[in-house]
């Protein structure tokens, strides 16, 4: 039995596979439509969630499975004084697959030594969301057949966002990488993803203000919001809520075939103006984070099609 933590516990081989059934999936769907039949999957919520959440229960639903679990932790026993260990333990009687989102950092991780069955990690606070980085890997292959010789502007809260954290750690397997890492010096990318991924890796890198200089240069431009679930100060959250919007001013001087990506939700960091600009791909993300889900949770199941 496996689980899925951390993206980096995935090889590339293993991510080929799951690109490689996504890609089925989506050319054949019949042919999964009975997979799950009779399997449960528990999604555990402690923090709220849209798009995860009902991704996960599509996911399930479409490969013929049933769906139990909870939306936030007030609708749990958690709510009761409950402990993470105590609450997967017992719904692992009930299900066959747990996806977990919870706020503090390594509780999906503790989750795994009581849960009895497969734990897949659906966010925990600022540390990984490796199911949302399989979607923009589904996403950057389709739009660019591959993985390797790309330059990627990460663009906004870079210290906080999970999302970027992950896809940094994903993409730095991959020959040929460059990453452009645009936001204030408050948000900037924690030192120990630098240390520990791109300088031990020798990625090449560089760390800039200004969006706009930065355009010319990337394949691929991963927009975030700046959380305020994150800031433990309110004033701070206010000041840098607006520092990075894309409008289709800023990318007057992008490559033709530039990849707009955001994990969503969005709130004003993208100008509703390019949601109609081909190069635009976060709502696309969307669907293919659907399908990775759907690949992942037969990988897990180790249900062969």
């Amino acid at each position: 039995m496996k689980n899925l933590i951390d993206i980096m516990e995935l090889s590339t081989e293993e991510i080929d596979g799951l690109i490689k059934t996504a890609l089925d999936i989506i050319e054949n769907p019949d042919k999964y439509a009975e997979s799950c039949k009779r399997k449960k999957l528990a999604t555990l919520f402690f923090e709220p969630s849209t798009r995860t959440r009902l991704s996960f229960e599509a996911a399930m639903y479409e490969l013929g499975g049933n769906v139990i679990g909870f939306s936030e932790a007030n609708s749990s026993s958690a709510s009761k004084g409950e402990s993470v260990a105590d609450t997967v333990k017992v719904v692992g009687c009930y299900a066959d697959i747990i996806a977990m989102r919870h706020p503090k950092e390594g509780a999906p991780l503790v989750a795994t030594r009581t849960a009895g069955v497969p734990v897949i990690n659906a966010g925990d606070g600022g540390h990984n969301h490796p199911t949302q980085t399989l979607a923009d890997l589904l996403t950057i292959y389709r739009e660019k057949g591959g993985f390797n010789n790309l330059t990627i502007g990460l663009c906004g809260d870079l210290k906080f966002g999970r999302t970027v954290h992950s896809l940094i750690s994903a993409m730095s397997r991959y020959e040929g990488i460059k990453f452009v890492l645009i936001s204030p010096d408050e948000l900037k990318v924690p030192r120990y993803i630098i240390t520990d991924v791109l300088e031990k890796k020798n990625i090449p890198y560089e760390e800039v203000s200004s969006l706009e200089k930065a355009m010319p240069d990337l394949d691929i431009l991963y927009m975030t919001r700046v959380q305020k679930e994150r800031f433990f100060n309110e004033a701070d959250y206010l000041r840098l809520k607006d520092s990075y919007i894309l409008t289709p001013e800023k990318l007057s001087n992008a490559k033709k075939d530039l990849s707009i990506l955001h994990p969503l939700p969005r709130v004003n960091e993208i100008s509703v103006a390019i949601d109609s600009d081909p190069r635009a791909c976060y709502f696309k993300q969307v669907l293919n984070g659907k399908y990775m889900r759907m690949a992942l949770i037969l990988k897990l199941l180790e249900v062969n099609v």
